[in-house]
């Protein structure tokens, strides 16, 4: 027996590529569709409407087309308050809760459409009935007692479209650049950069050690320095070895200025965090005068705050470092709410872990040399990345030199 239900889409829907993506998971999923309703906008900035009938041979096919297509913002024709459930127990949820997107979203409640706050993948929504607002909450967060929307119904999630705005970049598609960083697209990320700082925006970078072995500390302290950079979220690692060099100018015992390994530099990051253990913590070996240099001393001279996530394989670690992955996560979404750019460059799994917390509109160019590292970032949901395959020691240089020509160009 054929089942079938009446969706409706509105937007920029065409030029963004959403009715394709729509007509492929439809037939993906063995489904049929209809067209029922399809008007144009005439002009650049006029929307388009459409409404379907989306056909499946079961239910529960039909079942699972329409939660994909509502992932694209696809909605029923009428729309019902969204149902919630109050959550027994600590970090515990009825069965079918929704789970979020990144994508701007919102619920109906009392019949009113309300902008769902703090929007990241992966995570439940809970209405708060006294201040009247809806608030994307990891799971760890839950309790006892919140109110829990439950399945897709009152939800509406806002696909991105084609921005309509001029832009260096198209932050939307997920692309990904095989070639290295030529000066022509170094100087439109230099552009974008430029833009979002004249415009008062934050912007982040996540970072990793390669930043230093690599050459590219002095450029990515002086883009700490001019205000480039407002945010860092690293390891123990970057801030080690960025420390290292400091103190004795190599990263992982190696020289940089010559490229040779020195007598017993293979000590020289651990004498590191001992020296800032004996200080106390990073800043206070700033002021005390034993770093006087480096990305992490101009984040203290700057008020730049970070974020030094630790894991399971730290030397040390450093003081600083948070070593509860969870208090880590949240100083990180305390840190990134807001922003408007992010700069991933050379860490896997820092910029998963920082993707999975972003809205899909925050502008994000991922830089790494293995192009699957890029690949696995835009397959973890954060397809508003622009990855470029290029090693940080060329990257940031380039970068930092466009920065400063553009600086001049525009006095």
């Amino acid at each position: 027996m054929v089942v079938s239900q009446e969706i409706e889409l509105s937007g920029h829907i065409i030029d963004s590529g959403i009715m394709t993506q729509l007509f492929d998971k439809v037939m993906d999923m063995g489904g049929n569709f209809e067209i029922l309703v399809f008007d144009i906008g005439k002009e650049k900035t006029d929307p388009s409407y459409a409404r379907l009938r989306i056909a499946a041979a079961n239910r529960e096919t039909l079942r699972f087309i329409l939660s994909e297509l509502h992932r694209l913002g696809a909605r029923p024709l009428e729309v019902k308050d969204v149902h919630v459930v109050s959550a027994d127990r600590d970090r515990v949820s009825s069965k079918g809760f929704y789970l979020t997107t990144n994508h701007p979203t919102d619920i109906k409640w009392n019949g009113e459409w309300i902008p769902v706050e703090f929007i990241e993948m992966d995570c439940l929504i809970v209405m708060d009935k006294q201040t009247k607002r809806a608030l994307c909450t990891p799971l760890s967060k839950l309790r006892k007692g919140d109110l829990v929307v439950i399945g897709e119904q009152g939800v509406l999630v806002h696909y991105p479209e084609r921005p309509r705005e001029q832009s260096n970049f198209e932050f939307m598609h997920g692309t990904v650049s095989s070639e290295r960083p030529s000066i022509t697209l170094i100087s439109k990320i230099a552009r974008e950069i430029i833009d979002v700082h004249t415009k008062g925006g934050k912007i982040v970078l996540v970072g990793g050690p390669a930043i230093i072995h690599t050459g590219a500390a002095k450029a990515v302290a002086e883009m700490v320095r001019k205000g480039y950079i407002n945010i860092v979220f690293a390891g123990n690692a970057l801030a080690t070895h960025d420390i290292e060099y400091n103190l004795f100018g190599t990263s992982l015992g190696m020289d940089l200025s010559t490229g040779k390994p020195v007598m017993g530099g293979h000590r020289h990051h651990i004498y590191a965090i001992n020296e800032i253990m004996r200080a106390g913590s990073i800043r206070q070996a700033v002021e005390k005068g034993v770093i006087n240099g480096g990305i992490m001393f101009e984040c203290i001279k700057n008020n730049v705050p970070f974020v030094l996530a630790g894991s399971i394989r730290d030397d040390g670690p450093l003081p600083d470092v948070i070593t509860d992955v969870v208090a880590a996560q949240e100083a990180m979404r305390r840190h990134v709410a807001g922003c408007s750019m992010v700069l991933m460059v050379a860490t896997l799994l820092h910029s998963v872990a920082v993707g999975n917390c972003l809205p899909s509109s925050v502008k994000t160019i991922c830089v790494d040399i293995n192009p699957a590292s890029l690949t696995k970032l835009m397959d973890r949901g954060t397809m508003q990345a622009i990855g470029i395959v290029s090693d940080a020691g060329t990257f940031f240089p380039l970068l930092a030199d466009q920065l400063e020509i553009q600086e001049r160009g525009n006095k």
